[in-house]
C-alpha cells in the first residue's frame, strides 16, 4: 500500500475510533430528567412588567423545574388555589390571602414585596386632586365633578382595594362617569387613555405601559402608607388537593424569600426604575 493511501486508512480508522467512542459515552451518560411542572397563579402585574421573567431561570435552573404562569387578577388566581389548578399563588390582597389561608386552601404564606397604587389621569387634571394628598377626597372630587372613572372590575387586586377606597370615602360609584370594565390593568390602561379619564393602578403596570408609549396619562397622587401594594406567595394544601405539588411550592417560596430570591427583586429594574421592593419576613412556625 502506498504512503498516502495507508495514511488515508490511518486517518479514517482514527475517525471511526472517536466517532464509536462518542456514541459509547453519549449512550453511557445517564439521561436528564425531564423537568417537573409547578403552576403558578399570579398577577398581571408580576407578569406584564417582566419580573417573572428575571426571577424564575435560576429557579427553574437550579430545581430543573419549569413554571407554568397564568396570570390573573388576585381573585381568580385564588380560585384557581381553591379548586387545586395550581400549586403556588402570587398575589396582591392581604385580606383575601388570609381568608384563603383561614379556609384551608393555602398554606405557607410568605410576605414577598410590595410596590404601591397611584391615581393616574390625563395632564389636564379636571377634578384637580393633584398634590391634594387625601384618597378620599380624591375620589370625592371625582366623583362631585362627574368625571369618568374607569375601574377594572375584574375581582382583581387592585380593583378590590379601588372598592375599599371608594367606601372610605362614603361613596357608592354609580352612573355615566363610572365605567367598569371587567378587563385586565393594561386595557383599563388604554382605556382611561382613551376616555381621558382618572383609574387606579399598581405603580409597576403603570411604568410597564407608560414606558413603551403605550398610554400617555400622569400619576396625579401616589405614595403613602394607604397606598401601599404589598404581595403574598402562598402553598396550594395538599390536604386539600393531593395532586398538586406542595414540595415545589414550598421550595418555590423559600426561593423568593430568599437572600438571593430577595436580591433578585431589588435588582429588578424598567428604563432605570425599581418595580417592586423586597419585603420578606421572617417564617412563621412550621414554614
Amino acid at each position: 500500500m502506498k504512503f498516502p493511501e495507508w495514511r488515508a486508512a490511518k486517518e479514517a480508522s482514527w475517525r471511526g475510533f472517536f466517532a464509536g467512542l462518542w456514541l459509547f459515552v453519549f449512550l453511557a451518560a445517564p439521561a436528564q430528567a425531564a423537568p417537573a411542572i409547578l403552576k403558578l397563579a399570579t398577577t398581571t402585574s408580576t407578569y406584564f412588567t417582566g419580573l417573572l421573567e428575571w426571577l424564575n431561570p435560576p429557579f427553574e435552573k437550579q430545581h430543573n423545574v419549569r413554571i407554568h404562569t397564568i396570570a390573573v387578577g388576585t381573585g381568580k388566581a385564588l380560585r384557581l388555589g381553591e379548586n387545586g389548578d395550581v400549586d403556588v399563588v402570587l398575589v396582591h390582597a392581604p385580606k383575601a390571602e388570609k381568608k384563603f389561608v383561614a379556609a384551608g386552601y393555602g398554606v405557607g404564606r410568605r410576605s414577598v414585596m410590595y410596590n404601591d397604587f397611584v391615581i393616574v389621569g390625563p395632564m389636564a387634571d379636571p377634578a384637580k386632586i393633584s398634590g391634594i394628598g387625601d384618597i378620599a377626597t380624591a375620589f370625592r372630587r371625582i366623583a362631585a365633578g362627574g368625571v369618568v372613572w374607569v375601574s377594572r372590575g375584574d375581582d382583581s387586586g387592585t380593583h378590590k382595594t379601588e372598592a375599599a377606597f371608594w367606601r372610605a370615602a362614603g361613596l357608592d360609584p354609580k352612573g355615566a362617569w363610572y365605567r367598569s370594565l371587567g378587563q385586565g390593568m393594561g386595557e383599563t390602561l388604554k382605556a382611561a387613555d382613551e376616555m381621558r379619564a382618572y383609574t387606579l393602578s399598581d405603580r409597576g403596570s403603570f411604568l410597564f405601559f407608560s414606558a413603551r408609549g403605550k398610554v400617555d396619562l400622569k400619576v396625579l397622587l401616589g405614595g403613602g402608607k394607604e397606598l401601599l401594594n404589598p404581595y403574598g406567595v402562598i402553598a396550594v394544601n395538599p390536604g386539600r388537593h393531593s395532586h398538586v405539588r406542595y414540595d415545589l411550592a414550598i421550595k418555590y417560596i423559600r426561593f423568593l424569600t430568599s437572600p438571593d430570591g430577595q436580591r433578585l427583586i431589588g435588582a429588578f429594574r424598567l428604563k432605570g426604575k425599581k418595580l417592586f421592593h423586597p419585603a420578606a419576613a421572617p417564617p412563621g412556625p412550621g414554614n
